[in-house]
């Protein structure tokens, strides 16, 4: 184990196991239940529980309920192309490793089954379920060693891959930048989608470099331009509306989500949604 994966599960297990979580099981509340039927909302029912379609069929507000299940299925995907091989504070690479440590501790913690994955335009690596602290490690490791360059996001690759190789419904957290075509319609049908994008400041609030040399890491292919403020007000606004559709559309679909930039503390941007 290197000095930077022995850091990072060193730092997410005293946070998860410490007083970090206080007097909670795990980051998971409230998730791990199986759909059973539909009832008119109370006042006090979970908001995010209510069935949007047929409370707009009916005029009046109906909600899901569901069955308790024993036992949570935690898949963690980590989405590593080109793109997280970038970070001013830190490499979105290393965030996304605290991200996989966290959640897979979380779930060990909780005797639930924490699997992981790591895809970009193909599955590169794939955990069986496991309940031992030792498959935390062995993810934390794979992320970190796992080389992105060269490398690009196929969220449709993604989505065929976890459809054809989940059949038990399950905790699903895809961490990724999330920029692209992305959708998780089909997921979010059959699974608890949460879906954690890991970003840098300096990505959305870029500073005016001049003429530069620039590697896309995503196709290893360079060029020269100039960085300048119609070059960046042109990059910010294709940005933003790469974002309000992604947002749009996770809303839509029912799947909660987070951001966290690479100078956050991932523990505890995770437990503020969570």
């Amino acid at each position: 184990m290197n000095k930077n994966v022995k850091k990072i599960v060193l730092k997410s297990k005293k946070q998860v196991y410490g007083d970090m979580l206080g007097n909670n099981a795990s980051l998971f509340q409230g998730e791990g239940f199986e759909f059973t039927e539909l009832r008119e909302y109370v006042y006090g029912d979970d908001v995010r529980k209510i069935d949007w379609k047929t409370t707009a069929k009916q005029g009046i507000p109906f909600v899901k309920v569901y069955k308790e299940e024993r036992e949570l299925n935690v898949v963690v995907v980590s989405m590593l192309s080109g793109s997280t091989y970038f970070g001013t504070v830190k490499q979105k690479l290393d965030v996304i490793a605290e991200v996989v440590a966290t959640l897979g501790f979380s779930a060990i913690k909780n005797a639930d089954l924490f699997t992981h994955m790591i895809f970009s335009n193909r599955l590169y690596a794939f955990s069986k379920p496991s309940k031992k602290i030792f498959s935390v490690h062995k993810a934390v490791e794979d992320v970190v060693a796992f080389d992105p360059l060269g490398k690009e996001a196929d969220y449709k690759a993604l989505v065929e891959m976890l459809i054809h190789r989940l059949k038990k419904k399950a905790l699903l957290f895809i961490i990724s930048d999330f920029v692209g075509e992305i959708d998780l319609k089909l997921l979010s049908k059959k699974h608890d989608l949460f879906a954690v994008i890991v970003r840098d400041k300096f990505e959305e609030e870029p500073k005016e470099l001049g003429y530069l040399r620039l590697i896309d890491m995503e196709t290893k292919k360079s060029f020269e331009g100039d960085i300048d403020v119609a070059t960046l007000k042109t990059y910010k606004k294709a940005l933003y509306e790469n974002d309000e559709k992604l947002y749009r559309e996770f809303k839509k679909q029912g799947v909660r989500f987070t951001k966290i930039y690479t100078h956050d503390d991932p523990t505890l941007k995770l437990l503020k949604k969570m």
